[in-house]
């Protein structure tokens, strides 16, 4: 019988636990996500592609439209930095909004981000609402690191 009541007890102090871990895993999958965006913001790309793995997948809405191996991530920026030269795009800035859906399994983590994007051009304000932004992360001894992303425009 005490063998009984401590599976018992064992098995409902884990069930107690385990969505308060989730949320714990989910707010770390956030706080990476949300490091990427903030350095992308502040024009910070070191630091921005730091959070992103070796080697990771991009999809974005501008040519090529995706990016792939081990300086993908950088080969993005680089790629968006260019396109924002010839297009007269400044001041850019990424607002999320609360995540639609954060899943973590185990060091792997998956989150759909509804975003906001403004930016001049030409010195014009202008707005993509309504985006999304999808990724894949994978938890590393340094933390989370974004594996994959896509970018989809509304």
């Amino acid at each position: 019988m005490r063998i009984l009541f401590s599976a018992l007890v064992v098995s409902s102090m884990t069930a107690l636990a385990a969505p308060a871990l989730a949320a714990d895993a989910s707010a770390e999958v956030m706080a990476a996500m949300n490091s990427f965006n903030d350095n992308m913001n502040k024009g910070d790309v070191k630091a921005a592609v730091a959070v992103c793995a070796s080697p990771a997948f991009i999809i974005d809405e501008f040519p090529p439209h995706t990016w792939h191996g081990k300086n993908a991530c950088s080969d993005w920026a680089s790629a968006l930095e260019a396109l924002n030269k010839k297009k007269g795009d400044t001041d850019l800035w990424v607002t999320f909004s609360k995540p639609w859906h954060v899943a973590v399994e185990g060091d792997n983590a998956y989150a759909v981000i509804p975003v906001k994007l403004t930016f001049k051009e030409n010195g014009k304000p202008m707005a993509e609402d309504g985006s999304i932004l999808t990724a894949a992360l994978h938890k590393e001894a340094a933390g989370w690191k974004i594996t994959a992303w896509t970018w989809s425009q509304h």
